[in-house]
């Protein structure tokens, strides 16, 4: 896989926008996919998985129903909805693949992820 992410910018907080992360590569349905971001200072985390065939996802508990993940496998394209966006969604958001190739589960932790994309900017302001 070969990732680029985009779609990032400036909103005010309660806002929304939608990222995209487009592959280039010709092995994009084989993997489980994540986002995660990395704010000023702080350790990249967690943002959202989902699955190979886009029918299972899992979210931080930070954005647990305010962003929706989601997938277009003929498009080889990922995409993560931000709604509700608060000041502490500022960071640069990534995308990435499962270091696993047909992964069985769906993983969280930032090690478990490879082929990180070039990331986006998100701020919110207040």
């Amino acid at each position: 896989v070969q990732l680029q992410a985009s779609g990032g910018g400036l909103v005010q907080a309660g806002g929304s926008l939608r990222l995209s992360c487009a592959d280039s590569g010709h092995t994009f349905s084989n993997y489980n996919m994540g986002w995660s971001r990395q704010a000023p200072g702080k350790e990249r985390e967690f943002v959202a998985a989902i699955r190979r065939s886009g029918g299972k996802t899992l979210y931080a508990d930070s954005v647990k129903g305010r962003f929706t993940i989601s997938r277009d496998n003929a498009k080889n394209t990922m995409y993560l909805e931000m709604n509700n966006l608060k000041p502490e969604d500022t960071a640069v958001y990534y995308c990435a693949a499962d270091r696993l190739i047909l992964g069985p589960t769906m993983r969280s932790r930032i090690s478990d992820f490879g082929s990180w994309g070039q990331g986006t900017l998100v701020t919110v302001s207040s």
